[in-house]
């Protein structure tokens, strides 16, 4: 590991991100910078285009653009009424019940649009007015959009787990998805727990009780939206067909509930969704390329073996370094993107976290849900910036109530990090 490399590595992404530079173009200069000094300039430039060429050259990356067009069909097509609808049938009723509402809704939002951001949207757009409506102060409801729409990233089908299937060298991506189910749903009842109790606390209303046939009918109504899991879950569980194939029958799924059955979706709609989608499908590419790049380069100066022996000459006692390495992810997770700290971080963490025996299925949902916190903090966060526009709220008003939700979602964490079956016993009980 040359050590001048690795500085004007460091060095240059830092100043890049403190000076404002969008976060792809970031990765990308420092990675150049760097291969300019260690190799010579003209195999530099032709050196990252390859590897970012290479690095986007995966099949499995095909499923990311479909899920997306996938999630924007969903956030247009009046799925989000309806499973707020479904979950307030269920958890309504109890004291703080639309905070319940909020979070239920998020989760069950974020797991079939696989988006954390479009959770936020479509559920923080329609749950915020009505709790102010009811009572609940501005802030406090913005925090519980913010930190419960991130579930979706953890609960499948998401696109982060591809993500990171990719970066640690072919992980099951039907073994991550399966995993990330009981720890979404133990955030999402973390977060319940403190929602619930600052709710009591603050004496926030009850919700009026709901005859069942009303709660039948809501929850039939919802059946429809709830189905698109059974049928890309169960499928790739199945093994009827792949995780991509498995995106591509969302979207034709999505687009015939949206326009055929709830009809929210109009054909002049079409336009603006696939200008959307290649929007946002292009942002992700460009970081996934830009990433890879970053990670041949810290390949070729031995970085990652340098911190592997450094964090092993620490401690070689499990605990202490899935600790530290919690630590660190914490704090990249704070000024990086997921996207990109995914692509970087996993290459350098899951080789010392495989030779002290942790399962890399387990590390990949450990990992995520680590880096889902910083999609919910300051600077960089972008369900937190999402959130606190739906809310028409400023950032600084939101981050008080937001503390207590943060230790909730560390505490799962931590439960995540130390009890390895909470995250392995539905892939093994599935043969994956």
């Amino acid at each position: 590991m040359e050590f001048l490399e690795v500085i004007i590595l460091v060095v240059s992404f830092v100043v890049l991100l403190a000076i404002g530079v969008p976060i792809a173009f970031s990765i990308g200069i420092s990675t150049l910078l760097t291969m300019l000094v260690s190799i010579a300039p003209e195999p530099a430039f032709t050196t990252l285009a390859q590897r970012m060429a290479t690095g986007l050259d995966s099949f499995a990356l095909l499923a990311i653009p479909f899920f997306i067009l996938a999630g924007q069909l969903m956030n247009r097509g009046g799925i989000a009424a309806r499973l707020i609808d479904f979950a307030k049938g269920l958890v309504g009723t109890l004291p703080g019940g639309l905070a319940y509402v909020n979070i239920l809704a998020c989760m069950l939002f974020g797991a079939i649009s696989g988006s954390a951001v479009a959770a936020a949207s479509a559920i923080g757009g329609i749950m915020n007015p009505r709790m102010v409506k009811e009572g609940y102060s501005k802030p406090f409801s913005a925090a519980v959009n913010i930190t419960s729409a991130t579930t979706g990233m953890i609960i499948p089908p998401s696109n982060i787990l591809i993500v990171y299937s990719l970066a640690s060298g072919g992980v099951s991506i039907a073994a991550l998805f399966v995993a990330g189910y009981l720890p979404g749903i133990l955030v999402g009842l973390a977060l319940m727990v403190v929602a619930g109790f600052i709710s009591y606390k603050k004496k926030y209303a009850v919700g009026e009780r709901i005859p069942l046939r009303a709660v039948i009918r809501k929850f039939l109504d919802a059946v429809p939206s709830l189905l698109l899991l059974i049928i890309v879950i169960g499928g790739i569980v199945a093994g009827i067909f792949t995780a991509t194939e498995a995106s591509a029958i969302a979207v034709l799924y999505t687009l015939v509930l949206s326009m055929l059955i709830y009809r929210q979706v109009k054909v002049k709609d079409l336009p603006h969704i696939l200008i959307q989608t290649v929007i946002t499908t292009a942002i992700v590419m460009l970081l996934i390329g830009t990433s890879m790049g970053m990670s041949w380069v810290m390949s070729f100066e031995k970085i990652p073996q340098g911190v592997s022996e450094a964090l092993l000459s620490i401690s070689d006692n499990k605990i202490v370094v899935l600790i530290i390495i919690n630590l660190i992810l914490l704090f990249v997770g704070i000024f990086m993107d997921m996207t990109p700290a995914v692509l970087i971080f996993t290459p350098i963490f899951l080789p010392v976290v495989t030779t002290l025996g942790v399962d890399p299925t387990h590390f990949g949902i450990m990992m995520v849900l680590n880096l889902c916190i910083g999609l919910c903090t300051p600077p960089v966060g972008s369900v937190l910036f999402v959130g606190c526009g739906v809310a028409n709220i400023s950032i600084s008003k939101v981050i008080r109530p937001l503390l207590p939700l943060f230790l909730a979602m560390i505490a799962a964490l931590l439960l995540v990090t130390y009890i390895p079956e909470l995250s392995l016993w539905l892939p093994r009980m599935f043969g994956l």
